[in-house]
């Protein structure tokens, strides 16, 4: 007798998202590692109000950022899975764990909105020159256990994208 096994769905286990941005690599990556423009920038986003995004822009250095929703705007189920943790702002936080100027940096990224928000997930920024600037890849994984923030993140991380592209003008 034939036992025919089910199929399961692959789970995804990353986010990718590209963008080109019309600065160099050199200046795109000091607005990924200094706490200054990271909190200019990302900052920007208009459904949370960012208190702090704190960068030390070496290997083995710590970042950490925390926001707050904006009156008017809802983030769904990431937003009821931070009330399940008990928590009143988004926070995130991590080491840097490669850096390499001005092509490829890499941190660890822990958030309190995660199923999971004491176990470590991974950012890659990978960075490329073009003839007009710079192309972004960031590539966001150890996900397949963050259900609700992995369907977040595909639209969370092209929206970080815009900021940063928009830092450098349109």
């Amino acid at each position: 007798m034939t036992r025919v096994e089910p199929k399961h769905e692959a789970v995804q286990e990353s986010i990718v998202q590209e963008i080109d941005i019309a600065a160099p690599p050199e200046r795109v990556f000091k607005a990924l590692t200094d706490g200054v423009q990271l909190k200019e920038w990302w900052g920007k986003e208009s459904s949370v109000e960012l208190h702090r995004f704190d960068m030390e822009g070496r290997k083995g250095g710590r970042w950490s950022f925390d926001c707050t929703e904006r009156a008017g705007h809802s983030h769904g189920e990431v937003g009821k899975q931070l009330e399940r943790n008990q928590a009143r702002s988004f926070e995130a936080h991590g080491e840097v764990l490669e850096y390499d100027p001005p092509r490829l940096l890499v941190w660890s990224w822990i958030a309190n909105w995660h199923e999971h928000p004491t176990t470590p997930t991974t950012v890659r920024w990978e960075l490329t020159p073009t003839k007009n600037g710079t192309h972004v890849r960031v590539t966001h994984s150890g996900l397949a256990k963050e259900h609700i923030a992995r369907k977040d993140y595909g639209a969370g991380w092209a929206g970080v994208l815009q900021l940063l592209k928009n830092h450098f003008g349109k």
